[in-house]
């Protein structure tokens, strides 16, 4: 429904439940992003050689609203926080930030 969408700044849509294990999302405006996630597969992992899950997610975003180095730094926050739990709601959010003066220098 279209007044489900009225408000909000931010989608996640999940598509991985019917089986697909990557898309693109289109951001519904007003809104500034939407976060794609497919589903899990398992593939091998070259370094370990064992069976590993990996979702794939993407970030549509309105340049209007949101630079390149921000959806970067989120996507690489997010990629931290799933793949270690263990750092959900514990104050460790500071430390997987990019910082993005170190890297200009």
């Amino acid at each position: 429904k279209l007044d489900e969408f009225q408000g909000g700044t931010f989608t996640i849509s999940n598509l991985g439940m019917f089986g697909i294990a990557e898309f693109t999302a289109i951001i519904n405006a007003p809104q500034v992003a939407i976060l794609a996630v497919g589903g899990g597969r398992s593939v091998i992992d070259p370094d370990t050689m064992k069976a590993t899950t990996v979702v794939s997610a993407t970030l549509s975003f309105d340049q209007r609203h949101v630079d390149d180095a921000t959806a970067a730094e989120f996507m690489s926050v997010f990629r931290s926080l799933i793949e270690r739990p263990e750092l959900q709601n514990r104050g460790f959010m500071g430390s997987l930030k990019v910082d993005r003066m170190a890297m200009s220098l």
